[in-house]
């Protein structure tokens, strides 16, 4: 059954719930009946104007052992404004700068926003690569059709990614334990209180060398899972990446830290169904008995973000035909139970700014349940990390990967 369709005229578009595009004579229609229409032409990177970062304001780089996650930015950014009666401006790329909002824009009062996360690699060859920017831009353009902000041309967007990484090149870190995070925005900047679409938005791009995510390094972490709290819910926007996702996530956060465990892990409903674990996606390999072994992860049914390196993994693990792959609901009681009888072999978050963060215990209604993720030889989620890093460094050719020249 089709889901209600709300129109948005001046963006020519009708969106309803769900996550994936088709397209269908020239149509954009997401997954499960969502339509997306548009009618507003796509910037182009031919437009491209740059203003230069002056010598004098071009900033030290820091050694990559004091990288801090999102906390150093590179000297340009990329700015593409919006406004209803024109449509997409120019693609202009600036030396980073504070924006300038009127206290009225949307994205301070309703949280009209969205953002991506992806990352540039320098590879062993010295090439320097992104890793699937398709997905991101699809699901991007997914988040702003949900969001009532205007959508674009992908590639139109990607050409520009290129543009400017290649411009702040040198902040790309020369080492394997390092990369370049990308951060895409966009925002409702219209300067008018009232529940309503943003006639006016911003879309901008800064960019940041990173370490590894986690300071402790790749160590199994402990999770908090509490089924008083939620992250998304039926007819939500748990499969988008979008800032109000996010937020409200904070303060469980510090209730786990509180209690010296590293993340939450994301329950749902009366069986407590597991979900995602911090802002990443979740695996479960299990032992099936007679030999047989099984890697789960919750399904793409509307909780749970669609991660490129969710997809990625599932995608190596189909490949190597090992064993049985599940997108499939999974429960607390499954994950007891798998314990108890020696059947519960490892746990892993999936994401971009950590790619696989292995589980060592679960902390949940007075129990905790020690997964032995790294404890057996040749561990999965070790393997799953080493074959996507090789081929986000270029030790492997990829399909995958994409040079930024």
């Amino acid at each position: 059954m089709m889901a209600t369709v709300r129109t948005y005229a001046s963006f020519g578009a009708r969106i309803s719930n769900n996550i994936t595009w088709k397209n269908i004579k020239g149509e954009r229609v997401l997954s499960h009946g969502v339509r997306f229409m548009s009618s507003v032409p796509s910037f182009k990177a031919s437009d491209l104007h740059i203003d230069f970062c002056p010598p004098e304001q071009l900033k030290s780089k820091p050694a990559v052992k004091d990288l801090v996650f999102g906390r150093n930015f590179t000297d340009h950014m990329l700015k593409i404004y919006y406004n209803d009666q024109s449509g997409w401006g120019k693609p202009r790329i600036t030396p980073l700068q504070d924006l300038r909002l009127h206290p009225a824009a949307k994205v301070l009062h309703y949280a009209v926003e969205l953002f991506e996360g992806m990352k540039a690699f320098r590879g062993v060859d010295d090439e320097i690569r992104l890793f699937r920017p398709g997905k991101n831009m699809e699901r991007m353009n997914r988040t702003a059709a949900r969001s009532s902000l205007p959508t674009f041309d992908s590639e139109e967007l990607i050409k520009l990614l290129k543009k400017i990484i290649s411009i702040d090149q040198e902040w790309v870190p020369h080492t394997e334990s390092s990369s370049l995070y990308i951060r895409p925005t966009m925002i409702g900047t219209e300067p008018t209180l009232g529940v309503q679409r943003p006639t006016e938005a911003l879309l901008f791009v800064i960019l940041c060398p990173v370490g590894p995510y986690f300071a402790s390094g790749f160590k199994p972490v402990s999770l908090l899972a509490d089924p008083q709290y939620v992250r998304a819910w039926p007819g939500g926007v748990g499969m988008m990446k979008m800032g109000s996702n996010y937020g409200p996530t904070l303060e469980i956060q510090k209730q786990a830290e509180a209690r010296s465990l590293h993340q939450v892990l994301w329950l749902f409903g009366p069986e407590h169904r597991i979900t995602e674990v911090g802002a990443m996606n979740i695996m479960v390999f299990l032992d099936k008995g007679n030999g047989e072994r099984e890697l789960v992860t919750p399904p793409l049914d509307g909780l749970i973000l669609p991660g490129v390196t969710r997809d990625s993994i599932l995608s190596l693990a189909r490949q190597w035909k090992e064993f049985t792959v599940s997108e499939r609901d999974i429960t607390m009681a499954e994950i007891v139970q798998a314990k108890s009888e020696g059947k519960l072999l490892e746990m892993f978050g999936a994401g971009t700014a950590a790619v696989v963060t292995p589980v060592g215990e679960i902390h949940y209604e007075g129990q905790v349940i020690k997964i032995p993720t790294m404890e057996h030889e040749n561990p999965l989620t070790q393997r799953f990390f080493d074959a996507i890093k090789d081929i986000q460094y270029g030790r492997v050719k990829s399909e995958w990967t994409v040079p930024i020249e």
